[in-house]
Parts: C-alpha cells; structure tokens; sequence
C-alpha cells in the first residue's frame, strides 16, 4: 500500500478550514489550479472524491468527513507538539483538557482539580462537562487528556483507556430543618413514603439509592429526578422533601444550603474514576492529580 501523502492532505485540510479552493490557495499562497490538482490527486489515492460540487461549492460527501476528521486530528497533535516544545523552552502554559460527567458534584471535582495550579510547570486547565458517553468519545479521538467520572469506563468499551480509582465517599441525606430534626431519629426507615429527590435515570448514584431502599423494605416517595444535583439541594432547603449527596462535601452542603443532616450511610458508596488513555507517555497534568489529587479524598470539602 502506497504512503500517504500529507501535503496533499495538508491541502485538503486547509480547503475545509477556508470553505473553498480560491480561499485556501490565497492562504496558502499557491494558484487555484495547483491546489485542485493537488485535491484531484489526493482523491485518486484514496479511491474517491472526498466533495460534492453543488454549482460553485465543494460540500464534504461521506468520505470527505471522514477523511477531515483523520486530518483534523493529525494536525491537531502536531501543533500541540509545537506547544508542547514552545512550552518546555519557554516556560509558558501548557493545555489541559479535562472532561467531568455532569453528574459529579462540582465541588468535589474542583477539590480535586485544584491539585494541578500547584503543579510546578504553569497549566491552563480546558474542562468540557456532559455524559460519560460523549466525553470517551472525545477522549477516544484525543480531544480530551482525561475525564473525571463517578463510573469507571464502561465494560466492552472499544477504547483502550485505564479507570484509575481516585477516591470513595458514603452518602449524607439532608433536609430543611423542620423536616431533617424529626427524620433523623429513626433513620433511614423514617425515609419511608416521604418526598425524596432522586438523581437522574441512568446516574450510579440512583441505582445505588434504589437498591439501598429495596434492601431495607422503604419506599421514599419519589417527587423529583435531577441531573443537576444542585435542583435537589435548593428544592430541599425549601422544605419540598429529602435529598443525598456525597459525604465527603457535607460540610459544604450544611454551609451552602439552608439544611440539616437526616443521617448517612457507609451501605452505600460513591467511587470516583480518572479515566486517562492508553498511552505510551501521559500528559504530566494526570501523573500529578493521580499522586496528588486523591490526597483531598481523604478530608472533607471546606
């Protein structure tokens, strides 16, 4: 099989990035006619047009977004290569991308990630917060250095990639004063049939509530599901019903919000994942938090 010529697909990369021939050949400073023949010879290597002529446009076809997405990633790490160099000779900031599931309460994640601005090389920290399932993607395609997760990486996962246990924590159950001074006598049966705020469907943290529940005989009446734990808290310290978080942030929780302590439970505990890729050398960013973040596991959140 015949090597790929990157120039060609350097060309072809600077076609998409300016919307068209006559613009990329302006930038790059070569004629229209030379950079079409150097698309035209690009595609014959790779056995297919790679665009659509729609009268005057070029409209990436199906082998055309493939092909931009390879490309795109290739020069990505090139130029994070440069900066990587530039930022060894320099001393100026290196990047940091880092993804956290929405799920995680986000003061225990900061907790965590405060660890990296005592690093002793500067590092500008990128964080991208949504679903453990579009962040591996991203993390799969190098657009992320790490993700910050209550669950390890899903089991069958294509993408090579280590769960590194970071930290646990029990579950602390709150309420507004009123209604957490009574509950908290015969705690947890008294979560029987009272209003209880759960996390959102698929989340670890309500499987493992539901299934704490099943196994003591309650059944807590169910008036809320959120994917933000934060709706939970305020709802609670309106006096609306019941809700959990982490016990590692209740004293954060008890300061934050206008609530009080129902109980907590070790039955029930949250584990806490950095998922870094399969790599030969690791961004130093996720060496330092693996040594020094998981230290903050083991105090609670102020």
């Amino acid at each position: 099989m015949a090597k790929l010529n990157y120039h060609h697909l350097q060309y072809f990369h600077a076609i998409v990035k300016h919307g068209s021939i006559a613009t990329a050949a302006k930038a790059l400073h070569i004629t229209p006619q030379t950079l079409s023949s150097q698309l035209h010879l690009l595609e014959e290597q790779l056995g297919g047009e790679l665009f659509d002529r729609v009268g005057k446009r070029l409209l990436l076809n199906d082998v055309g977004r493939v092909t931009y997405n390879y490309a795109k990633e290739i020069f990505d790490l090139g130029d994070e290569l440069l900066q990587s160099l530039a930022t060894n000779s320099t001393g100026s900031s290196s990047k940091f991308h880092i993804g956290v599931t929405d799920v995680v309460a986000k003061v225990l994640f900061y907790n965590f990630l405060k660890a990296i601005y005592t690093m002793d090389e500067p590092v500008k920290v990128i964080c991208k917060e949504t679903s453990l399932e579009v962040l591996v993607g991203e993390l799969a395609t190098n657009k992320l250095d790490a993700i910050f997760s209550d669950t390890p990486l899903p089991t069958g996962s294509a993408l090579k990639a280590y769960s590194h246990m970071v930290g646990k924590s029990g579950l602390s159950f709150f309420a507004h004063k009123s209604l957490a001074d009574e509950l908290s006598k015969e705690f947890p049966q008294s979560l029987h049939l009272q209003p209880f705020f759960m996390a959102g469907e698929g989340t670890n943290q309500r499987l493992s509530v539901l299934s704490w529940f099943d196994q003591l005989g309650i059944s807590p009446d169910i008036i809320g599901e959120f994917d933000d734990s934060a709706l939970a808290k305020y709802f609670g310290q309106a006096g609306f019903g019941v809700f959990c978080g982490p016990t590692l942030i209740e004293k954060n929780i008890l300061d934050q919000f206008d609530v009080a302590l129902v109980g907590r439970t070790t039955d029930i505990t949250e584990n806490y994942y950095l998922i870094s890729p399969e790599r030969k050398i690791k961004h130093p960013a996720v060496q330092y938090l693996l040594e020094q973040g998981k230290t903050h596991f083991e105090q609670p959140v102020l």
